[in-house]
């Protein structure tokens, strides 16, 4: 198991973090740019090694109800993926729209307006979202896939 040094300092190799300690020497570590309303990437590293990393959007992990998964037996490797993809995850896409199908051929387009998400089912908006992970993640649940 990595000592909560080593930890610190795999996550402090993100430049994209932005540290703040809070509570009983804990630290938390924000990803000020994220595309969805969830900032924290790490949360609460603990001196005893325990500490949880936001995985909501990354399907091979299993999370709690906060979006979070336990990273104190992770190797180094181990947590450097995870949060590098955990910052992918909100990372804001750069693009205008995009088209979604599913098993029925039916369409939706998902579109960026300004600093919403809009779905739209022909001329019809279908719904509104305040992050492309929110927005995505309706898609996904209705059965759509990218197309």
């Amino acid at each position: 198991m990595l000592t909560f040094e080593q930890k610190l300092k795999i996550v402090e190799s993100f430049p994209e973090l932005t540290r703040h300690n809070v509570s009983m020497n804990r630290v938390n570590f924000h990803y000020e740019e994220s595309a969805d309303d969830k900032k924290n990437v790490v949360y609460h590293l603990h001196p005893n090694g325990n500490g949880f990393v936001y995985a909501e959007y990354l399907s091979d992990y299993e999370t709690d109800h906060k979006g979070m998964i336990n990273i104190r037996d992770f190797s180094e490797a181990e947590l450097r993926t995870v949060i590098q993809r955990s910052l992918e995850s909100l990372t804001p896409e750069e693009f205008e729209e995009e088209c979604w199908m599913n098993s029925e051929k039916h369409s939706l387009l998902l579109v960026n307006e300004g600093d919403l998400w809009n779905v739209y089912a022909g001329q019809n908006l279908d719904g509104t979202f305040r992050s492309y992970n929110e927005a995505r993640a309706f898609l996904e649940e209705e059965g759509f896939t990218r197309a």
